[in-house]
């Protein structure tokens, strides 16, 4: 078994607080909702923030979705 090479975040230690306890499956995939919920909500926040601040607009986001960004394979 792999054994933990660092010391456990604030999170990961309140989270196993939390299920100290038992938890019931209906709670348990509510909790999980509200983290995936939360997570999801900042990434949007930080993806609206970048938009403002590189003054991109739904134009440039076509092009991007049209152009080829890969780096080429040469053999």
């Amino acid at each position: 078994m792999d054994t933990i090479k660092q010391p456990l975040t604030k999170a990961q230690l309140e989270l196993l607080n939390l299920f100290s306890r038992p938890v019931d499956d209906t709670d348990w995939s509510a909790i999980r909702r509200m983290i995936t919920r939360y997570f999801a909500e900042k990434a949007i926040q930080e993806a609206d923030t970048l938009w403002q601040e590189k003054e991109w607009n739904e134009e440039m986001m076509i092009t991007w979705l049209n152009s080829h960004q890969r780096t080429q394979y040469h053999p």
